[in-house]
């Protein structure tokens, strides 16, 4: 594939324009901690919602779903179109509880609300656990998309991919700080959306389609459907039923964490208060799951009549190392047809994207190593400039890291899969621990300490058995054994002290009834926060971000009346929010939301 003069000046002028942002918040990242990876609390909402949707605009992103696709049909998304009920459940629950915590990463909430040495150690365990080995494979995953692209886009192989994608990324994230990261995103959000489209459009374009009419025509039209088909009952319980019924709660992953963390909790504590916490993460939703996956789904669609074959893939580009072809690389194989400009367009929407992601799991790991690691245990009484610096040098190890890994991965679904699995059965404990008194810190250790060997034991067990149970299968019985465990560890062991949870609920005012044990000993009034404001927020949100995706492809399959049919529970559910959300806030009888 050939870039023109034209597409070459675009990507240049990209990348150079993204380290020129860079450069200017140097000096205000360089300030300390507090500036280098939270922007010093003073970041509004669409900046920061922005920001999370740049995140999860990653190079693998477009490829997974693809992936979906072309296997599943359209319906195949369901794996993590489930995933917007616990995304929402964080905006109307979770958002203004972390927030209110005050913490500069979402590891040191575990010293607030849990005691003893027990807090201290999960605390140190999940920084490196997840600020390096699971932080890598994830950004290993983000990168082998990139090496895919590349391998289509111009002939390279993975260590030359790696090498300059990850030496951008790691200069950026370097010298900006999340400052730097935050608001470059807002430009690398537009620059992938037009990217996005446009490859849509060029897709649709190519003879073998025919425009939006001739695909629908021609593909296979159970491709199309929204839902499974029910009569392959084991297809509908690995895409729909068990996603819905189980993975969305019970399942750990990166940018959809049960009660919200990682990154998405690093935006919500850089928030200015808790009115822009719920207001960016909510932005976040509506873009992750209603505004950006048609583009790439279109893209699917049309690939599945360019290229109906992995053969056929293999064939139209002969250079690409065997290895890297999979269902994942139908869509760079699609930008073939793009013409001069938006290709050099679509390079730099993928080069931002990858930026996007990295940049924030650079940002992110390095704030666990740091701030919780290497300050916390090992070096306490540093100065602030110190501890930017170890920033910076934690960043280019991880990154050292996830290309070291991009070698072990294959395709974009195995990454996906290999989190899912491993982060089975930890959700609810997520979900609970801040309206739940009785868990403590032994709970959090026995769920990590069992999912992980429970998930290497699957893995072992995919790879030795004749004919292994399916994977949401698997993914069922992970989730039951690693309940059951932490469980029963959380009512064999003491519960925290009572200073430290009577601390915590002073703090954090969690509501509902399982604190009401701890409220009675701290003498204190009942939460402001309302349950029911907060649960119909969770159904409404729900209703508002699916029929908005579902809408939008009904009118794209030209079903008008279909289309518009869910335009009513649409606008009706966005009024109710507009009615709720000051409410809110006012259940709160003048105490200042910001504080």
């Amino acid at each position: 594939m050939q870039l023109t003069g034209l597409d070459w000046t675009i990507v240049i002028a990209y990348v150079a324009f993204a380290l020129l942002l860079a450069g200017f918040f140097v000096r205000r990242a360089s300030r300390g901690a507090d500036e280098f990876f939270a922007s010093g609390r003073a970041l509004p909402w669409w900046l920061l919602g922005t920001s999370m949707v740049a995140t999860t605009f990653s190079t693998d992103t477009p490829n997974l779903v693809t992936d979906f696709v072309r296997q599943k049909g359209v319906a195949g998304n369901w794996e993590w179109w489930a995933f917007l009920l616990t995304g929402i459940l964080t905006v109307f629950f979770y958002a203004r509880l972390w927030r209110r915590s005050g913490v500069l990463t979402d590891l040191e909430f575990y010293e607030i609300r849990y005691s003893g040495r027990p807090a201290a150690v999960v605390r140190l365990f999940r920084a490196v656990y997840l600020g390096f080995f699971f932080n890598c494979v994830i950004m290993a995953s983000v990168t082998l998309a990139a090496t895919k692209i590349s391998s289509v886009l111009f002939g390279l192989d993975r260590t030359p991919t790696i090498l300059i994608c990850g030496t951008i990324a790691v200069v950026f994230s370097i010298l900006s700080g999340l400052w730097g990261v935050v608001v470059t995103d807002l430009l690398l959000f537009v620059f992938a959306m037009v990217g996005a489209v446009a490859a849509a459009w060029f897709a649709l374009d190519h003879e073998a389609v025919g425009g939006l009419s001739g695909l629908l025509e021609k593909i296979d039209p159970s491709k199309l459907d929204f839902l499974p088909d029910f009569r392959n009952l084991d297809l509908a319980l690995g895409v729909f039923i068990i996603p819905i019924a189980v993975q969305w709660w019970s399942v750990w992953y990166p940018g959809s964490e049960p009660g919200g963390g990682s990154y998405i909790a690093q935006r919500i504590l850089a928030a200015r208060n808790e009115r822009h916490a719920l207001g960016a993460t909510f932005w976040f939703n509506l873009a992750h799951y209603a505004l950006r996956p048609w583009p790439w789904i279109i893209v699917a669609l049309c690939s599945l009549l360019v290229y109906p074959e992995l053969a056929d893939i293999q064939k139209a580009f002969p250079d690409v190392q065997p290895e890297l072809i999979g269902h994942d690389i139908a869509y760079p194989a699609m930008l073939k047809f793009l013409p001069p400009g938006f290709l050099g367009i679509m390079v730099g929407s993928l080069i931002a994207a990858y930026m996007s992601t990295m940049d924030t799991h650079l940002n992110w790991g390095a704030s666990y190593i740091v701030h919780d690691c290497y300050r916390r245990f090992l070096r306490r009484d540093a100065g602030e400039k110190h501890y930017v610096l170890m920033g910076r040098i934690v960043t280019a190890v991880l990154m050292i890291g996830a290309g070291s890994l991009v070698y072990v991965l294959e395709t974009a679904r195995d990454s996906f899969k290999l989190m899912v699995s491993i982060g089975a059965g930890t959700g609810l404990i997520y979900l609970l621990r801040w309206f739940w008194w009785r868990i403590n810190a032994w709970s959090e250790i026995a769920a990590m300490i069992s999912s992980f060997v429970i998930a290497v034991g699957l893995l072992i067990y995919k790879k030795t058995a004749e004919e292994p149970w399916p994977d949401h299968w698997q993914l069922v019985l992970s989730v039951a054994l690693t309940t059951g465990v932490w469980v029963i560890v959380t009512l064999a062991t003491p519960p925290d002290d009572e200073a430290t949870l009577v601390r915590f609920y002073r703090l954090v005012r969690p509501f509902g009834r399982g604190w009401e044990r701890i409220r009675r000993i701290a003498g204190l009034a009942p939460s402001y926060d309302s349950l029911p404001h907060a649960l119909l927020g969770w159904g409404l949100g729900c209703l508002f971000i699916y029929s908005g995706l579902f809408g939008t492809g009904y009118f794209l399959y030209g079903e008008a009346l279909a289309g518009s049919l869910c335009l009513v529970p649409f606008a009706a559910s966005g009024a109710g929010l507009i009615w709720l959300v000051p409410r809110i806030f006012s259940t709160r009888k003048g105490e200042e939301a910001s504080d």
